[in-house]
């Protein structure tokens, strides 16, 4: 396949992709220090060059519901996120009330949030950019997770169409380190999804998808998103035929014209259950 030109804003940089064990040992990887005697992680990184396009510009030409992920203006009355209970109580509220409105879905509930920051030189439990290639979860785990959450509701809410969608937002200030990059879902095969088993500290597990490299894999970043710019990722989606997406890949890659004494990124997500 012959690269994409690069356009204003485009980058060509390295996405780090999965090669299984050649084994054909399932993939695991443990989200701490592995027990002794234990690989941390089974699998083999698979770093390629890709380009990746700016969507600036293109924001309206590209949907949550065609390519699996969405930019999209939002002010939060949020700025810092140094507050956790500020944060369960009004900017959980806040993201529910901007997804009703913005998705038409019926009801939305936010499960949990992560923020990235001051993670340079801290241990594995650290949350910090995530320079793998991944799927937030399987489309098992998706339905477990509905389960999970809503144990009396699940088949109930089945009938309809549920959905898993994260909104990311830069904290602070505009991204230059560590962008988000996000595939379009149109150019995502399945057959590359991988389960890889996540293990917890106590044994705990749940499984998320990485993915084998693509040459056909269409990748979009926004250029110098700002705080008041989030990005819908669909995780998940229990709709098999209405032929939109079902997913998004997604990870952060290194952007080589990013100015160095730049602050270093800061993020929150969180991650919402929809439903129609």
């Amino acid at each position: 396949m012959t690269p994409s030109p690069l356009g204003p804003g485009d980058i060509q940089s390295e996405l780090n992709f999965l090669l299984p064990d050649p084994t054909g040992k399932p993939a695991y990887q443990h989200f701490r220090e592995a027990p002794p005697g234990e690989l941390r992680r089974n699998t083999i990184d698979d770093p390629h060059d890709v380009v990746i396009h700016n969507a600036r510009g293109l924001e309206d030409k590209l949907s949550l519901e065609v390519n699996g992920f969405e930019f999209v203006k939002n002010t939060s009355a949020e700025t810092k996120f140094l507050d956790e209970e500020a944060i369960k109580v009004h900017y959980y509220a806040e993201m529910e009330e901007f997804l009703k409105r913005h998705t038409g879905a019926k009801r939305v509930h936010v499960l949990h949030h992560t923020i990235r920051r001051n993670y340079e030189g801290k241990g594995y439990e650290v949350a910090r950019p995530s320079d793998r290639v991944h799927v937030d979860q399987t489309f098992e785990e998706g339905l477990s997770t509905l389960r999970t959450y809503f144990p009396d509701e699940a088949d109930e809410l089945l009938k309809g169409r549920v959905r898993i969608v994260n909104v990311w937002r830069p904290i602070g200030t505009i991204v230059h380190h560590d962008p988000l990059t996000v595939a379009d879902w149109r150019t995502a095969s399945l057959d590359d999804l991988v389960p890889v088993r996540i293990i917890g500290p106590d044994g705990d597990s749940y499984y998320q998808f990485n993915m084998r490299y693509n040459e056909n894999l269409r990748w979009y970043y926004l250029r110098e998103q700002t705080p008041s710019e989030v990005v819908l990722i669909k995780c998940f989606d229990s709709a098999t035929e209405h032929g939109g997406s079902r997913l998004c890949p997604h990870g952060s890659f290194h952007d080589p014209s990013s100015p160095p004494e730049a602050p270093k990124r800061q993020s929150i997500e969180v991650r919402a259950f929809l439903f129609d």
